[in-house]
This record gives C-alpha cells, sequence and structure tokens, in this order.
C-alpha cells in the first residue's frame, strides 16, 4: 500500500512539473510576444513589462509569495507543498526560456495557440493536485468553495485581471486576451475530464442475453441492465449501460448495427469515469 501511494505521490509531481513546464513556455513564446495579458499573475507581469521592462520571471516569483501563504491557509498543506513546486517552476521556465528564439507575435494565433498551451500546462497540473501558484491558485480555492469547474474559476478570475489591462493595452489586445483565457478553461476541462475518452452506451432491447453476450465477447466490458417499458409499445425491455473506451464504442456499434440491428442504442460522451476498468484494475487478479 504504502508503495502504491509512493508512485500516486511521484506521478502527481510529475504531472506538476509537465504542466507548469508548458504554463512557462506558452508565456514566453506567445503570451509575451503578442503583448497579451492573459490573465493571472502573468498578466501583471506582461503589463510591467510593458511600463517598466522589469523582468517577468522576477515579478511572478514576488508576487506568488504572499497568494502562496493564502493558498496554504486554504486548500491544506498537502496541495500547496505540490503549490510550491509549480509556483517555482513557472517563473524558473519563463527565466530559461527568456530568449527562446520561437516566438508568435500575431495576437490571433498569440490567443489561440497560446491558450490552448496553457490550458493543457494548467490541466495537467490540476490532474496532479497542484498549482502554477498566483491566480491558478486562486481558482483552485473558488472551485472548493463554489462547486465550479476549474476551467470556469480561472476564466472568472484572469477574466477580471485582464479587463484591467485595457488601461495599458489597446482594446483589441484585452479582447485578444479575453479569448486566450476562454480557450484555455475549456483546454483544463478537457484534460480534466476527459470528454471525449470515453463513451457511455445505452442500449434498449428485447434480447437481454443475446446483447449481454455480444458485450462480453466483443469488447470485454461490464454492464449494468435496467427493467424498463416502451412508451409507445407498453412491452418489457431492459436498458443496458455500459461504458467503453472510444475504439471499443466503435467496435461495439459495429457489432450491434450486424448482430441487433433492431435496438435502439444511445451513445453519450461520459466526461470522467472512476471504478474498475478505468480508475481501477479492470480485474480482481483474475478474468471474470
Amino acid at each position: 500500500m504504502k508503495k502504491i501511494l509512493r508512485n500516486k505521490l511521484a506521478s502527481q509531481y510529475i504531472y506538476i512539473i509537465l504542466g507548469a513546464t508548458l504554463v512557462g513556455l506558452s508565456y514566453n513564446i506567445f503570451f509575451l510576444p503578442s503583448r497579451l495579458a492573459a490573465g493571472g499573475i502573468s498578466g501583471v507581469s506582461t503589463i510591467l513589462f510593458e511600463i517598466y521592462a522589469l523582468s517577468p520571471a522576477m515579478i511572478q516569483m514576488i508576487i506568488n509569495i504572499p497568494i502562496f501563504i493564502i493558498g496554504w491557509i486554504a486548500l491544506g498543506k498537502d496541495f500547496s507543498f505540490k503549490s510550491l513546486v509549480g509556483t517555482f517552476w513557472v517563473p524558473f521556465i519563463i527565466f530559461l526560456s527568456a530568449d527562446i528564439p520561437i516566438t508568435v507575435t500575431n495576437p490571433f494565433l498569440g490567443a489561440l495557440y497560446g491558450g490552448i498551451l496553457l490550458g493543457v500546462g494548467l490541466g495537467i497540473v490540476y490532474k496532479g493536485n497542484g498549482s502554477t501558484g498566483g491566480t491558478a491558485a486562486i481558482a483552485q480555492i473558488v472551485k472548493k468553495f463554489t462547486g465550479i469547474s476549474s476551467g470556469y474559476s480561472q476564466f472568472i478570475v484572469d477574466g477580471l485581471v485582464v479587463t484591467t489591462s485595457i488601461i495599458v493595452f489597446s482594446l483589441e489586445l484585452t479582447l485578444f486576451a479575453l479569448l486566450a483565457i476562454y480557450i484555455s478553461g475549456k483546454a483544463i476541462d478537457f484534460v480534466q475530464l476527459r470528454t471525449s475518452a470515453t463513451k457511455l452506451i445505452l442500449i434498449i432491447t428485447e434480447e437481454e442475453e443475446k446483447i449481454q453476450s455480444l458485450i462480453h465477447d466483443g469488447i470485454d466490458r461490464g454492464l449494468t441492465k435496467v427493467r424498463s417499458v416502451g412508451g409507445y409499445s407498453n412491452l418489457d425491455k431492459t436498458m443496458i449501460i455500459c461504458v467503453t473506451e472510444q475504439p471499443e464504442a466503435v467496435q461495439l456499434k459495429k457489432i450491434l448495427q450486424k448482430e441487433a440491428p433492431t435496438s435502439f442504442v444511445i451513445f453519450l460522451n461520459a466526461s470522467e469515469i472512476l471504478g474498475r476498468g478505468f480508475s481501477l484494475d479492470r480485474y480482481y487478479g483474475q478474468k471474470l
């Protein structure tokens, strides 16, 4: 058990370092060259760099200290220690990549691809139960006490910061910055929830045993059966609920179209699946 916990903790720190690296690169490759104050402390450092030419890495390091203390109090020591890694890793990457030769100055491309890279990076950090400090930590606090998603909480917090940048930058650049944080919010939720990775399949049929065999033999997945009554026919039916990975859903669709074409089948995106076969090993040590 201790070994499993250690491996889980190690994987979380790997997530945090990887995600924080992407966050730092998104700043130097896209946001700073495009003059986009895309929310948070990075947005503040962009504004200060524009006015006083102050080091963005140093500014982010200084501002993050009091915010880190707030996160420590509100979110707990475990989260805050992991947050400590992200908090200092992001400005470290910004410092190392300050002279990176690959940059994008077009504000639309900066908002689009910078938002995607930033959102993917933050989503990976959040999957490691960490933070990159700054308003990312504040967004996690908002999520904890309001229940809204990480993506939308990040959008709300950063939106407040971005709207103040209109004083320094033009309205056009401010709108591009808002676009960037909206895109990053969507990317955060996509990474955290994996919206297209799994499918929830509902099969309404009168051939219960046949469909069950097709699922077990065809894709080796479990299922749940719910007794139901047809609203039009008033006949007894069975609704079979099955969750699969995307490739398995495609395979099952072909099987059902061939072997049970009269069954009523619904394919839905499943945002996140917890349980055996997904977040846990599929079998209890043996094939059932």
